[in-house]
């Protein structure tokens, strides 16, 4: 068996001290796999007495993830601090110009600056692993810059974020607003310390934006990622949804059309006999489309210290077998800068209208769409509240586009009693 491959680990909290974990237990299945040891040399973390539940004492400790990443006895870094500027951004920096391979489980930085981050690794030799990074355990990195290598993928969807998932599931299933299910995640540990980052689609939007690039071949695209997050999202629209045979995801769509790159993360109604409308709790699930392939489903938990850890190691042993590819599957220097686009691939869409309760409301709204192009497939009205009534809509295809115009001409009918809220109906 050859000489073992040291590593250093920046980060002991859930995911790092999973990967210790693993290492300890399974250390002789890991070397047998990976036709060498791979060995922990070094961590580094904020708080050195802190029990993360594995022992440590057997290994260096930098205060500094930065000196961790120039230490000379490792061959590679393993980044899972998490924030995409600052310490981390810094050792991953300094690893790669001393020349070490660098495996990381942090999506926002990647999102960021994961283009020059693959020039640099590329050019020195070096490779940059991501696998943690996006949908937990999903193995959908490696499934499209290896398993699909050889298609032209025409779309990735997916649900990307579980805590989200989490929180439209357990509101259909329980009865529960959004404004409490929101809590009874804070206080399951289950959102981001902003949970912004959840709620409003960014921690899934820099996922999509990752995958993205691998897909279609293009630079890493953070910012033309259309977002929109789940707090508009009611519980009657999640009851409608379901009396016509929907449910409500966060649901993440990357597509290379005529116009460039859509990519968009928003709620969307999906069928509910699909294996994305049955997808329930804080699991993830992928969609990749390819000409060649077809549909690929890969489903699986998308966060936690062992799905997350077992993504790190399986880059580990990817390094230590020797498997060295380029960070987004093809070369650096080859990935184009792509077009943003806005979604224009027509859908039909749910539309939940609050109108006051007088004769001819109706048909305003009917004639604004109209006047848009839009055409109607079924509108139901429900029981009156006070001096209003709910209306749902739901269309034939259309563009958001015209959508939109719609939606800026509803308050000129003097009928809406508070916003229109509108929800992109997905085929899957």
């Amino acid at each position: 068996m050859t000489a073992p491959l040291r590593i250093g680990i920046a980060g002991l909290g859930t995911v790092g001290a999973g990967v210790v974990r693993i290492l300890q237990t399974h250390r002789d299945l890991v070397a047998a796999r990976a036709g060498r040891p791979i060995e922990i040399v070094a961590v580094s973390a904020r708080d050195r007495g802190r029990d993360r539940g594995v022992p440590l004492d057997a290994y260096a400790w930098e205060a500094d993830p930065v000196a961790l990443a120039r230490r000379p006895d490792l061959d590679v870094f393993v980044e899972l601090m998490g924030g995409h500027e600052g310490a981390a951004k810094d050792a991953i920096e300094a690893a790669l110009t001393q020349g070490r391979d660098v495996v990381t489980a942090n999506k926002a930085l990647l999102a960021h600056h994961g283009q020059a981050f693959a020039r640099t690794a590329e050019a020195s030799g070096r490779v940059l692993r991501f696998e943690a990074a996006v949908a937990g355990g999903i193995p959908v990195i490696k499934a499209l810059t290896e398993g699909l290598a050889g298609n032209q993928m025409t779309r990735v969807m997916g649900v990307m974020n579980g805590t989200c998932n989490y929180i439209l599931t357990r509101m259909e299933s329980a009865g529960l607003p959004y404004s409490e299910v929101f809590e009874e995640a804070r206080a399951l540990g289950y959102l981001e310390a902003d949970p912004r980052l959840d709620v409003d689609g960014i921690d899934a939007g820099h996922k999509l934006s990752l995958l993205a690039a691998i897909a279609f071949g293009t630079q890493v695209a953070f910012d033309a990622v259309e977002l929109e997050g789940i707090g508009s999202v009611t519980i009657e629209d999640i009851r409608h949804a379901a009396d016509m045979g929907f449910r409500i995801k966060l649901l993440g769509v990357a597509q290379m059309t005529g116009r460039g790159l859509e990519q968009r993360m928003q709620p969307c109604l999906v069928p509910a006999t699909s294996p994305l409308g049955q997808l329930q709790g804080g699991t993830n699930m992928v969609v990749l489309e390819g000409d060649a392939v077809g549909q690929v489903v890969l489903r699986g938990p998308g966060a936690g210290a062992g799905p997350t850890a077992s993504a790190v190691l399986s880059d580990l042993v990817d390094i230590a077998r020797g498997n060295r590819l380029p960070t987004f599957g093809q070369p650096a220097a080859t990935l184009r800068q792509a077009r943003p686009a806005k979604a224009a691939v027509p859908a039909p869409y749910y539309l939940r209208l609050q109108l006051v309760d007088k004769p001819g409301a109706l048909a305003k709204v009917a004639r604004v769409l109209g006047d848009s192009g839009i055409s109607i497939d079924r509108m139901r009205q429900y029981g009156h509240e006070d001096a209003t009534a709910p209306v749902l809509i739901v269309t034939h295809k259309t563009t958001r586009a015209a959508l939109d115009e719609a939606m800026a001409a509803f308050p000129e009918t003097g009928v809406l009693a508070g916003d229109p809220v509108a929800l992109r109906i997905e085929q899957v």
